[in-house]
């Protein structure tokens, strides 16, 4: 399988990174505005919009680290150092993780944020497996 996801060209990936978490920024600001009900995310458990709201600005938070961190190694050639590599699998981690959530979620996740979160794994695992230069 491996093989397979390291078909996919690396510029690919990166523009499939900073896809995932634009669309994540985007999916997290319009919950924050009221435009997408704090209802239908979380799995449904946020009681209340103050829940809700700690909840968005962390993912925001991680989505700008890691979205900046895509766009360095993007157009860098840092993509094999160690460090950098370490950085690709833990994103793996959350994301993977967080797309076995949406799995169980509301039906707007399982929809939809659990194949944005599918986009964000492929695109880090496969700047994760990236061979050294």
């Amino acid at each position: 399988m491996l093989e397979k996801i390291r078909t996919i060209k690396w510029k690919t990936a990166v523009n499939m990174g900073i896809w995932f978490y634009t669309l994540t920024l985007l999916l997290h600001v319009l919950i924050l505005c009221g435009v997408i009900p704090f209802t239908i995310v979380n799995g449904g458990r946020s009681q209340d919009f103050e829940t809700q709201v700690p909840i968005s600005i962390l993912n925001i938070i991680i989505s700008l680290i890691g979205g900046i961190f895509t766009l360095i190694i993007g157009g860098n050639l840092l993509k094999h150092k160690k460090g950098i590599i370490v950085v690709c699998w833990f994103f793996v981690a959350l994301w993977s993780f967080g797309f076995a959530q949406q799995l169980v979620g509301t039906t707007f996740e399982r929809l939809f944020c659990s194949i944005l979160l599918l986009l964000g794994v492929i695109a880090n695992l496969r700047m994760a497996i990236e061979k050294k230069q």
